[in-house]
């Protein structure tokens, strides 16, 4: 159902003052230092649980805020190795990936519909007509970047093709991340 300009711009706006929010909390709890890789580590090391569920925020926080997944990443692999980092890392992102998706779904619908240019509507005649495909390849390649989510959710792609796509398409490039950032771990004997 196509919705009206009105809705498209308050839409818009919730989404763009979601995000203003969010940076001024992250600069107000001053929280910008717990992204670096040596306190992902202390956080993962700190419990298992605990551990594992502050982890967890800071990944969904870090995908809102940009920051770049492979931060998490090097941090599990150099704390729990290759295996055992891979598990986490995994579930981790297919958790963000699922809160910020539906976070963004939900303030903004599917208002990236109402572009009426000829390459979009190309763009989403692909979507639909193989929804999984398209998500497993845009997340081959990117992974868990933000601006992805939060396209696919304004897209109208289906929650269920979302997570089908997300779930088929993770393992193998976090399974080569994983194991390169274990070399480096092993070279650099961290």
């Amino acid at each position: 159902m196509p919705i009206n300009s009105e809705n498209y711009y308050l839409k818009s706006f919730y989404i763009l003052l979601f995000f203003i929010l969010l940076f001024f909390i992250v600069e107000w709890l001053d929280l910008r230092d717990d992204f670096s890789i040596d306190k992902l580590r202390m956080t993962i090391q700190q419990n298992s649980i605990t551990g594992f569920l502050v982890f967890t925020l800071l990944f969904v926080l870090g995908n809102f805020i940009q920051i770049p997944g492979l931060v998490f990443l090097a941090a599990a692999v150099i704390t729990l190795g290759k295996t055992y980092g891979g598990i986490v890392i995994y579930s981790v992102a297919v958790i963000s990936c699922i809160i910020s998706f539906a976070t963004i779904r939900f303030m903004g619908g599917n208002i990236l519909r109402n572009l009426k240019y000829q390459w979009a509507n190309k763009i989403f005649n692909k979507l639909d007509s193989k929804p999984i495909t398209s998500v497993f390849i845009l997340r081959s390649v990117f992974q868990t970047l933000p601006i992805l989510n939060y396209g696919m959710a304004l897209s109208g792609v289906s929650f269920r093709n979302h997570l089908i796509g997300t779930l088929l398409a993770l393992p193998l490039p976090l399974f080569l991340y994983c194991l390169f950032f274990d070399e480096l771990a092993n070279y650099f004997q961290l």
